[in-house]
């Protein structure tokens, strides 16, 4: 495999506070490799040490094939970044905001103009060039932070939680910008709390957990792995149905006011407990990688 990333057994540390703790991932050239956990799982935490704005703290960590602790400007001039943060300078012009940013690369004054105008024209926003970035809407924001970060012609692109926020329409203007980068070959690092966001958009991913890897894998594989093709979900569950379950050794998780089934082929259970314990309403639906996600790290809040 032709990587773009190769951390191994990297670790970052805060004082006594373990981040992240033994975490080792690699990402392929040309694929889009995803990052999920809860908050405070070191999603960020590691992002950070992948772009170079955080040394770790153990571990090796490898970027475009160069040592992230010994190449690190080299590796910031071939990666592009979209933060969490919308850190844009509201006082300039959407254009000029790109053309002030071309300068960190000495990418020459004409030549930046004309890559702001393409990436505008791509992220539709050339009608808005002139506009202040203040007078923006939240998903206009995000995608000219992401066409920032393409102003160098990354290798690598690193996304952040890059549409946490915005509305379906924008959501999706962005997935399908996205798409046509991943198309083009661009290599993409991205963390969401979006399952449905990362599903679309990643090729493999893993879910990490206090510092910790988890599971790695494709999508619908993980889902297949963990879940299974089928969830029932009984909304009021009649009290023989733990019980009933049990008995056909299928395994559920009771939440109290719900219970939760997951089967690889749930159509004659479903059809079974609909007539005798569905008092409160029930549902059968597909698996998806949400459902993973919480079998593997859980219901409880985490802030």
């Amino acid at each position: 495999m032709n990587a773009v990333i190769e951390a191994e057994h990297l670790r970052k540390t805060f004082g006594e506070l373990v981040a992240v703790d033994d975490l080792s991932f690699s990402v392929a050239a040309g694929e889009c490799f995803g990052i999920l956990g809860p908050n405070g799982a070191g999603k960020t935490s590691t992002i950070r040490m992948v772009y170079a704005f955080s040394p770790p703290s153990g571990g090796t960590l490898h970027v475009l094939g160069l040592d992230i602790t010994r190449q690190a400007r080299a590796v910031k001039s071939r990666i592009g970044v979209c933060q969490q943060e919308n850190n844009i300078d509201p006082d300039l012009t959407v254009l000029q905001n790109l053309e002030v940013f071309a300068r960190y690369f000495n990418i020459p004054e004409a030549e930046a103009t004309r890559r702001s105008r393409e990436l505008l024209r791509f992220m539709a926003l050339d009608h808005r060039e002139n506009s202040r970035a203040v007078d923006l809407s939240g998903g206009m924001i995000r995608r000219l932070v992401m066409a920032r970060a393409l102003l160098n012609r990354p290798e690598l692109l690193i996304l952040d939680e890059p549409t946490t926020g915005l509305d379906p329409q924008s959501r999706h203007q962005v997935w399908e910008r996205l798409d046509e980068l991943r198309a083009d070959g661009l290599s993409i690092l991205l963390t969401t709390h979006y399952m449905d966001e990362a599903s679309r958009l990643c090729d493999r991913l893993i879910i990490v957990d206090r510092g910790r890897l988890l599971v790695e894998g494709k999508p619908a594989e993980l889902v297949r792995r963990h879940v299974g093709r089928h969830v029932i979900e009984i909304a009021d569950p009649a009290e023989g149905l733990p019980a009933f379950l049990r008995e056909r050794e299928v395994l559920f998780e009771n939440i109290g006011h719900r219970l939760i089934v997951d089967l690889e082929d749930g159509t004659a259970l479903y059809r079974e407990i609909s007539e005798r314990f569905c008092d409160g309403g029930c549902i059968m639906r597909m698996a998806t990688l949400e459902d993973v996600f919480l079998r593997l790290t859980g219901r409880e809040l985490r802030e």
